[in-house]
């Protein structure tokens, strides 16, 4: 019986062991560092044009999200999010990173952009994931002002906040801003954040997280994006002052400050004609960035793990210094 045991104690330890030495190779090439500048296409975009707001899947390349690429490990489980303008770009790699991660979440939208939705809804609830889908025009006072409390019936509670959504209109001077373009900037970059925090916030307890999309812009504003850049720096100070106010109440408030990344955003009279070309060209790392390369920035503030991190700004520009 003890030499059987033995045996069998010794074939059982060298399977293992031949186990771990297959499986080295594959863990070692997983956790090789990657290259910034060649991880994603340096060739200039092709210059193409999408009726406002633009589909991602319509896209050339159709921007990365982190779809076959993001694995979660559970750092948000059980967390109930709002994401704003999660079909696409930046709020759809965050909200398949929480997802994935292990959180309920809930996307806003303009209901133009239906087919990026369905597109994220059938590969999450394909995985099993939770997540409800909840169009509106963030424009509109009285749907934005109770959008949170929406999220918080289908979700079962509300914990992170992530306002998102954005318009942007390249003009070349103020005198081409139109007074309609500069109202409708404002009301979706800055009124809709103002009105949905406000809503959000009753809802939410110690250990909630409210993660605002910034810009470089918000400290380096490009000329051509003058109405645009008013409401980023504006969102840098909400982020701060709002901080401030929530940290007595144990709700943390941070923001990402992207640029340039590739979403519909410039496709859509995000960059002057004929100069798609040019995006993303002149950052050190020589290329924009894809909505994928920031997930981890949106995870990172949400879970519990950073509860010191509140009132912040973190920069995802290719190297431009600007945040």
């Amino acid at each position: 019986m003890t030499d059987t045991t033995n045996r069998r104690d010794v074939l059982k330890g060298a399977a293992v062991a031949g186990l771990a030495t297959s499986a080295a190779p594959a863990l070692a090439q997983a956790a090789a560092p990657v290259d910034p500048q060649t991880k994603y296409t340096d060739q200039p975009f092709a210059e193409q044009r999408q009726k406002w707001p633009a589909l991602q899947r319509e896209m050339q390349p159709v921007p990365d999200c982190g779809e076959a690429s993001y694995r979660g490990s559970g750092r948000l489980q059980g967390r109930k999010a709002l994401i704003t303008g999660g079909d696409s770009g930046i709020g759809r790699a965050a909200a398949i990173a929480f997802a994935r991660e292990g959180a309920d979440v809930a996307i806003n939208y303009y209901p133009t952009e239906e087919p990026d939705a369905q597109d994220l809804a059938k590969l999450l609830r394909a995985e099993g994931r939770k997540l409800v889908l909840l169009p509106g025009d963030l424009t509109d006072q009285a749907f934005t002002t109770g959008l949170a409390g929406k999220a918080a019936k289908q979700l079962g509670g509300l914990d992170i906040l992530v306002n998102n959504a954005a318009y942007q209109q390249s003009k070349k001077s103020i005198a081409e801003i139109s007074f309609e373009q500069f109202d409708r900037t404002l009301k979706t970059n800055l009124y809709a954040m103002f009105w949905l925090s406000k809503a959000a916030i009753p809802l939410m307890k110690p250990g909630a997280a409210i993660i605002n999309t910034g810009s470089v812009n918000s400290v380096d504003p490009g000329e051509e994006l003058l109405d645009y850049a008013t409401t980023k720096g504006g969102i840098l100070i909400f982020t701060k002052g709002l901080a401030k106010q929530l940290g007595k109440q144990g709700i943390r408030v941070n923001m990402v400050a992207p640029g340039p990344i590739w979403t519909p955003l410039q496709v859509a009279g995000g960059q002057l004609p004929g100069e798609l070309g040019k995006f993303g060209q002149n950052t050190p790392l020589g290329r924009a960035g894809q909505p994928a390369e920031l997930a981890g920035l949106y995870v990172a503030l949400a879970e519990g793990g950073n509860s010191f991190t509140t009132g912040s700004a973190f920069g995802a520009n290719g190297g431009t210094g600007a945040i």
